[in-house]
């Protein structure tokens, strides 16, 4: 096992494969197509009868037949979001032209985020366990809604044996799971698998997220999801995610990788203080922490991917943070998420996804039907702009008080 890295450097560590599975778009080009064209994915939730719930709008992923993608052993063991997710690391995986069967096991890790776990098959088996007894419970139940099954069974599929985990921090976590990745490439581990996809619109799922109070309770696609404009009303919820091949610089270019998408250059994760402390929330100081370890100035990075919680106080702060980093107006700002829905896990790392293709092609993607409010003092991209993208700033913020912030760059050729 090698980094290619020589002793006494700190290992680059970078992105050489994307698998995305989204509302707007199954697959990596049709992902990217759509959302340069501002197509959205958000519309009726069709997956349970929703007419009598107070939000019944969601981004779903339409379209997608796991049984045409996976061996049916699989599918009687995994919920929707760990199908989504094998697939996605297969398209991943075909994407860096990494063959797992021809790396050492011990070579490959795999580090996810999750938000809730399988709630769709917990939903099914609770089904059976009230309707019909505790005997018809799947014992695939036992592991089928767990927060790390999608990191166990990308492993299992592609006998990855390396460092393997999980990480739960709500929306933040998919970034908190690519900067795990990152500092066990740094310690030696020459690949990880790693992301998140996320999928709970089931009933009980949909439950769970009314609780929280934030989902839009519009019947209006193009009117639901308004971040940073002065009609915000609540996010509306998606399916989804991406999962990203990340390699030791030293390995990638060992093996002849086809491409480079970009260096994870710097992460910070910060936690917010107690409500009504009067303290300053945490976001601004995970921006500069995160700026910092990239060694790098505000001035360099290209546009924000922003957390855009869809409702005036979440948005005003994360303006704020924004601002007083870069300046008012001074760094393009958007929110590609628009399109999908938030996918809580998934979220971030289809942002750092989208960021490396807006590296790849020099464009910021739109942040697509808001009206941008003044006193936010933000230079949000409400159509796809056209300018070199060097360095991409991705914020993730969590229920609870999670920020992370994470740099991504272009490799030099």
């Amino acid at each position: 096992m090698t980094t290619g890295t020589p002793a006494g450097e700190r290992t680059t560590v970078v992105v050489t494969g994307l698998g995305v599975a989204a509302p707007n778009g199954l697959g990596l080009d049709r992902y990217w197509s759509a959302t340069l064209s501002g197509d959205s994915g958000i519309g009726p939730l069709e997956r349970f009868a929703a007419a009598s719930y107070p939000a019944r709008l969601a981004g779903e992923i339409k379209g997608f037949k796991a049984e045409e993608q996976l061996p049916g052993r699989l599918l009687a063991q995994t919920d929707r979001m760990t199908r989504l997710a094998l697939v996605s690391a297969d398209w991943a995986l075909a994407d860096a032209g990494v063959t797992p069967e021809e790396t050492a096991d011990y070579a490959m890790g795999v580090i996810t985020a999750s938000h809730s776990g399988g709630f769709e098959f917990g939903q099914r088996e609770l089904q059976a366990l009230w309707s019909k007894g505790g005997k018809y419970v799947s014992a695939y139940q036992s592991f089928a809604w767990f927060y790390a099954v999608n990191s166990g069974q990308i492993s299992i599929r592609h006998g990855m044996r390396g460092p393997s985990g999980v990480v739960v921090s709500d929306q933040a976590g998919g970034l908190d799971a690519v900067a795990q990745a990152r500092r066990q490439i740094r310690k030696g581990t020459p690949l990880v698998m790693s992301g998140a996809v996320d999928a709970s619109l089931c009933s009980w799922g949909w439950v769970a997220q009314l609780a929280g109070g934030g989902l839009s309770t519009s019947d209006e696609p193009e009117r639901a999801y308004l971040p940073f404009d002065a009609d915000a009303r609540g996010y509306v919820p998606g399916e989804g995610g991406a999962l990203l091949v990340l390699e030791s610089a030293g390995h990638a270019r060992e093996r002849g990788a086809g491409q480079i998408y970009g260096e994870i250059a710097g992460y910070a994760a910060t936690f917010d203080p107690a409500p009504h402390s009067g303290r300053e929330p945490g976001l601004r100081r995970a921006v500069e922490l995160a700026l910092a370890d990239a060694d790098t100035e505000p001035d360099a990075i290209d546009v924000v991917f922003a957390d855009a919680a869809g409702l005036p106080e979440p948005d005003r702060l994360e303006a704020e943070a924004i601002s007083k980093v870069f300046g008012p107006r001074r760094v393009p700002v958007t929110a590609p998420k628009t399109m999908t829905g938030r996918l809580y896990s998934g979220a971030a790392p289809l942002d750092l996804a989208t960021a490396c293709l807006a590296i790849r092609d020099g464009v910021i993607p739109p942040t697509v039907n808001i009206s941008p409010a003044d006193e936010y003092e933000l230079d949000v991209v409400t159509r796809a702009r056209r300018r070199p993208v060097r360095s991409a700033l991705v914020l993730a913020r969590g229920h609870g008080g999670f920020n992370s912030a994470m740099v991504v760059r272009a490799v030099p050729a």
